[in-house]
């Protein structure tokens, strides 16, 4: 299959269509409270992602800032607002800028955006306080680890109404459209319904649970079959990301338009399975707990397809001449993050195939797969949300040297993992209680250690540039 390009010279703008979409104060102001609760999770989730490393790191318990009382509850507060509402919070914003175009700058549901937005922050506040407070027990089960405290599971349950109503908008919008229905805004529909999947497992599992004690096992049966769901989320995001970056670099569709439906339909054909496994399986039982992770399979197909024609169109117009030194800042840029997130999140994917759940394997395949769909929303962030606020950077070598910073502490990170876990360094576990006495364990854990540290410099020169550009009151000259 040929890499695909128009059949005759022509004009194509990606950008265009949205930027006069966007081009209302109300329109601005939704996107910019969701870039901003977006910003505000991630530092948040890297502060303690240091701390967490560096409690790994052999002998850090005797460092007195690092007491390890503190670890399970840090890892809670890390683990929510980097994989859950960093993550939920680019939904937001996607399905704000989707609304849009599909209804030329006049979207309904003006009241429901704005009552996601306040639920979203609140929600953040809800999740953060019990972090510090001296009640509650930390549960790290998968996917959505709690702190068993009324604030924040009610933290919790304000942020999926936050999402509900955003997802409501944006369907209302759908029904109400006299704007196009481009790949973007698909991306945008797609991660809404499964999202709605996932809350639809988390309903099941809690009404066949309800009762029980609140404990590990409790929130583990709860949030395992929608957890899984969630990643489907981020994936639908993730394949809207990537034609949008490549299409933002090369000024030309980086994959067919039909190439994205196929890839976002069979997403959301293996996420319609989840909540039939409910009814298929006996609830909780080891079949059903292996039958959801069989199903996250279901990404390779879609992932593969857009990368690999992504790859075929870059080589295409690389031969042609377009190389990309010669591409202006942004493209450039946009290019860079293309790249670095399908090779990162490709390294996770293969780290995948040797997960066995019981040591620091597992931790490394999902850190090189969300580290693949951070370095995507940073492009986002840098060639998409900012140039939309009218807050667009003049990207320069600070901007690139935050991507290149976090991809490749990120690899280093996930490797170091990955060979510490080999030598059975423990999942879930820091300092002496990891019990390491090989060499090989040691030394993975201080390049994890290292890794993070260069992948946390990253985060916050990204998170320092676009804090700056969003809390500035005009744009840029």
């Amino acid at each position: 299959m040929n890499a695909f390009r128009p059949a005759q010279a022509q004009q194509w703008n990606l950008y265009a269509g949205f930027a006069l979409a966007m081009d209302t104060p109300s329109a601005r102001a939704e996107l910019r409270g969701w870039c901003g609760l977006a910003l505000a999770s991630l530092a948040i989730a890297g502060i303690f992602a240091l701390l967490i490393a560096l409690s790994r790191v052999p002998g850090a318990e005797t460092i007195s800032l690092l007491p390890l009382a503190f670890f399970k509850k840090g890892l809670v507060v890390h683990v929510v607002f980097s994989f859950v509402l960093w993550y939920l919070s680019i939904l937001g914003a996607i399905s704000t800028i989707a609304a849009h175009r599909l209804c030329s700058a006049n979207p309904p549901g003006g009241a429901l955006a704005r009552g996601a937005l306040w639920l979203g922050y609140a929600s953040a506040v809800m999740l953060f306080v019990p972090g510090f407070m001296d009640r509650g027990a930390a549960s790290l089960n998968n996917y959505i680890p709690v702190i068993i405290d009324p604030i924040y599971l009610a933290g919790l349950a304000v942020l999926a109404a936050s999402l509900v109503l955003s997802s409501i908008r944006l369907l209302l919008a759908l029904a109400q459209r006299d704007g196009p229905l481009e790949p973007i805004s698909l991306s945008a529909i797609n991660g809404s319904i499964l999202f709605g999947l996932a809350m639809a497992c988390m309903a099941v599992a809690g009404m066949r649970i309800y009762g029980a004690a609140l404990d590990d096992g409790f929130f583990e049966h709860l949030f395992w079959g929608g957890g899984h769901l969630l990643q489907f989320v981020n994936v639908a995001l993730l394949l809207g990301a990537w034609y949008l970056l490549g299409g933002l670099a090369l000024q030309t569709p980086i994959v067919r338009p039909s190439r994205i439906q196929l890839a976002q339909g069979l997403l959301l054909a293996g996420g319609l399975m989840g909540p039939l496994f409910y009814a298929i399986f006996e609830t909780f039982s080891v079949d059903q707990a292996e039958a959801f992770t069989w199903l996250q399979y279901v990404f390779a197909v879609p992932t593969v397809l857009i990368a690999g024609l992504a790859l075929q169109t870059i080589l295409a117009e690389r031969a042609a001449g377009n190389h990309p030194t010669t591409l202006e800042p942004l493209p450039r840029t946009a290019l860079l993050c293309l790249i670095l997130s399908v090779a990162l999140f490709a390294i996770g994917g293969f780290l995948g195939i040797f997960v066995d759940g019981a040591d620091t394997r597992t931790p490394a395949h999902y850190h090189g797969v969300i580290g693949g769909i951070n370095v995507a929303f940073m492009g986002l962030f840098y060639c998409f949300f900012l140039p939309l606020l009218g807050r667009g950077l003049t990207i320069g070598r600070a901007a690139r040297l935050s991507v290149w910073f976090y991809a490749f502490g990120q690899t280093f990170h996930s490797l170091g993992l990955f060979l510490a876990g080999g030598y059975g360094a423990p999942r879930k576990t820091a300092g002496t209680d990891q019990g390491i006495e090989a060499l090989g364990a040691m030394i993975g854990l201080y390049g994890m250690g290292v890794g993070a540290i260069v992948a946390v410099t990253g985060g916050v020169m990204f998170i320092w540039i676009c804090a700056r550009a969003i809390l500035r009151r005009t744009s840029a000259p």
